[in-house]
């Protein structure tokens, strides 16, 4: 069994438009995102044991905001240029070269990259996945390579918002 596990990346800021879009930082609102979404995405079973995160400023804050406020997990990752995406496909294709010693990987990615990818996958109907929105995928496949286009099933689906509310 494999399983998936998305993180896009939380609320980014726009105060500085000569930035380009891949050093756009996280806002305020992004930053308190990561720090009550950190849990609730631990306590859904996300054990962060192999993480892979775009080049961009804000996939990378996010992780390390998420890290932060789990200091016990000493979480660690890996930065993948190929994950500064925004096509879904792109991610299956990132997907289907993993190791296959790996049974669990965690991505923190991009949108509409990371909603495509749950609908497609899962055969799922969320109409969009916020940021710093968390979504579970596992697959009976024990292979990477075998992973296609609605193999998956939609464990966990949690949003900063929902997390609020609880």
């Amino acid at each position: 069994m494999k399983t998936v596990h998305l993180i896009r990346h939380a609320k980014s800021s726009w105060d500085h438009p000569g930035l380009s879009d891949v050093d756009r930082p996280l806002n305020d609102r992004g930053t308190n995102a990561c720090r009550i979404m950190a849990q609730p995405i631990w306590d859904a079973g996300c054990r962060f044991g192999h993480v892979f995160c775009s080049c961009a400023r804000r996939t990378q804050m996010t992780i390390r905001g998420i890290a932060d406020s789990l200091p016990d997990m000493n979480i660690k990752w890996n930065v993948e240029d190929a994950l500064y995406t925004f096509s879904g496909r792109a991610l299956l294709d990132w997907i289907h070269q993993l190791d296959e010693s790996l049974d669990e990987v965690v991505m923190i990615g991009h949108n509409p990259a990371t909603t495509d990818f749950c609908n497609a996958m899962a055969n799922a109907n969320i109409p969009n996945v916020p940021t710093c929105g968390y979504v579970q995928i596992q697959f009976a496949q024990s292979s990477w390579l075998e992973l296609s286009v609605g193999s998956g099933s939609l464990e966990c689906f949690l949003t900063p918002k929902l997390v609020a509310k609880s």
